[in-house]
């Protein structure tokens, strides 16, 4: 496909995206990503952006035509490749968009069922993701190891990995300090021995005590225990 035909089929999703926008919902989620500039935001709400997801036919072209211009095209091009049914695809697919996420939302929208079918082949990528310079490829490995890897593919040395990431961005330590908060809800006596070394920084060690004594899944005695952790 030649670099015309890619940008012809991305204007006419783009024309169809833009028909679907409401003004009001724009304002309300442009709110919630004050990475992304507003006239970035066209205001789809996620079900019917979905629906044409799974609708939409010939969009090879869209998803090689990167960067996108609007909020609402990363988050069509993450709800495609979660369409994808090849693992090796899929990865590819990942590792060209990745770079180009620019918030939180479609960050934490691209959950791929297919990468489950490999967690070994899947945490290569997510070891070398979670060094990437890029906070939302960061982000993004995080992500994935607190969706698939807490529970009998836990190990913890995942722990670790997230613990030794260092980032002055706010997004990236926010999903580590939820990692942690549910690794504790999953794996407590083992995340809460982590903690108890302190050598997370005191930002995501704080936030992670305060999301986890916010959860139903942590007992009243854990969480008054944590409480004695905050520094």
């Amino acid at each position: 496909m030649t670099n015309k035909e890619k940008t012809e089929r991305s204007k006419v999703i783009r024309s169809n995206l833009c028909s679907m926008g409401e003004d009001s919902y724009r304002d309300f989620s442009a709110k919630l990503m004050p990475t992304v500039p507003k006239d970035k935001v066209l205001g789809i709400r996620t079900p019917i952006l979905r629906k044409f997801a799974k609708n939409l036919v010939d969009f090879e072209g869209f998803l090689q035509d990167l960067p996108h211009v609007y909020y609402e095209e990363n988050n069509l091009h993450a709800f495609l490749i979660e369409r994808e049914r090849d693992f090796e695809r899929c990865v590819n697919l990942l590792n060209a968009f990745l770079p180009y996420v620019d918030n939180w939302a479609t960050c934490d929208s691209m959950k791929p069922k297919v990468l489950k079918r490999d967690l070994d082949r899947l945490l290569i990528e997510i070891k070398r993701w979670i060094l990437s310079k890029h906070p939302y490829t960061v982000r993004y490995a995080i992500n994935l190891l607190m969706s698939f890897y807490l529970d009998e593919w836990f190990d913890p040395r995942f722990l670790h990995m997230v613990g030794a990431v260092s980032s002055e961005e706010y997004y990236v330590n926010m999903m580590r300090a939820w990692y942690f908060a549910t690794a504790l809800a999953k794996q407590y006596e083992e995340t809460v021995a982590f903690l108890e070394k302190n050598t997370l920084d005191v930002w995501t060690h704080n936030k992670t005590i305060q999301k986890a004594r916010e959860s139903f899944r942590i007992t009243p005695e854990q969480k008054d225990f944590l409480n004695t952790l905050k520094r």
